[in-house]
């Protein structure tokens, strides 16, 4: 017999040895690898193995958040098995880095027009422009109870005709699985999951030049043609043109149209972070994307940066080859919860 969370439990014995429920409710919040019993008129395995961040233990139920920044909630009567495990497995690539300084960068290359703080938490706003510049950034203690903070960060954005959204991250050391898990028991729905990528800089720079590459510190008007948010205001002029050290790239177009591609790419210490990678559709693999990236990077590396960050939609195979290629990898997920609001 074994106790787990509380409850006594006999330990199933296993064709190869002596399967243990070694988490307790005291885990919370470490990382776990579980073992459960499915459902007997589930057809199929046995068993269901489920890896992530123990967020809750409650009333009989563990919630499991996955470095996906899904939740799986599972049965303690249900359980065979469990451990906890290293918080974080070794990467095998990319430049050493915390979830905290990365978030701390990718804020400061895409900054709101508007922001106020909330304990440590930072509620930002740019009139709509991206989920990115209108949601709060919770990276720490908010110096009030959570559903407090949550009625707060509603009554901020309510104020500027927005939706409230609150950008959270799962699958690093230090990333807010719990978090999550709390925003979905109080009401909160996960709309967008995207992931943060790292990579060394060089890499990228010693890619063929290729096509003539011209950078700019600002976003003209031939290479606003080009990128996909149509109607840029100046809100989102003045968020574009955020960061520490802002560069604009394009490749000529057609006499007279838009450019073939265009990028953008924020230097901050020793960090290059790569946004708007927009090829025109009828030349997409030619390698001007990577042109593009190539000629960002090397301005990089001339300002001192030696690694490389950009972001990428789950469901966007062809940037994941590319990026994957040039010698990318996800470091974490992150995750946009809205509450939504019927008087909004």
């Amino acid at each position: 017999m074994i106790r787990t969370g509380g409850v006594n439990r006999p330990v199933e014995i296993s064709a190869t040895g002596r399967l243990e429920v070694r988490v307790t409710a005291a885990d919370v919040g470490k990382r776990v690898s579980v073992r459960r019993l499915n459902d007997p008129a589930r057809e199929g395995e046995k068993f269901t193995d489920t890896v992530g961040v123990l967020a809750s233990w409650d009333d009989g139920v563990l919630l499991i958040t996955r470095k996906s920044g899904e939740t799986v909630r599972i049965p303690e009567a249900s359980l065979v098995a469990g451990k906890v495990v290293p918080t974080a497995p070794a990467r095998r690539r990319g430049p050493a880095a915390s979830y905290e300084e990365l978030a701390h960068v990718s804020a400061r290359s895409w900054r709101p027009v508007e922001s106020e703080r909330l304990g440590e938490w930072e509620l930002r706003a740019a009139a709509g422009f991206t989920r990115r510049a209108n949601s709060a950034l919770p990276l720490g203690d908010p110096g009030m109870p959570l559903p407090a903070a949550l009625d707060a960060v509603q009554r901020w954005y309510g104020d500027r005709g927005l939706p409230a959204y609150i950008q959270t991250a799962t699958g690093a050391e230090g990333t807010q699985e719990q978090l999550c898990a709390e925003l979905e028991r109080l009401g909160w729905a996960r709309e967008v999951t995207a992931e943060l990528w790292i990579g060394a800089l060089a890499p990228v720079a010693d890619r063929d030049e290729g096509a003539a590459v011209v950078l700019s510190r600002e976003a003209d008007d031939a290479w606003l043609t080009r990128y996909q948010r149509k109607g840029v205001s100046e809100v989102a002029l003045k968020v574009l043109g955020s960061g520490p050290s802002v560069w604009f790239a394009s490749v000529a177009g057609a006499a007279g149209g838009a450019p073939a591609a265009i990028g953008r790419c924020v230097v901050d210490g020793r960090w290059a972070g790569f946004a708007a990678v927009e090829v025109d559709p009828a030349l997409r693999r030619q390698g001007l994307a990577t042109r593009v990236m190539a000629a960002l990077a090397r301005r990089a590396l001339e300002e001192g940066a030696s690694a490389a960050w950009l972001q990428v939609e789950t469901d966007n195979a062809g940037a994941r080859g590319l990026y994957a290629g040039m010698g990318f990898a996800a470091h974490h997920a992150y995750h946009h919860y809205r509450r939504h609001d019927r008087s909004l």
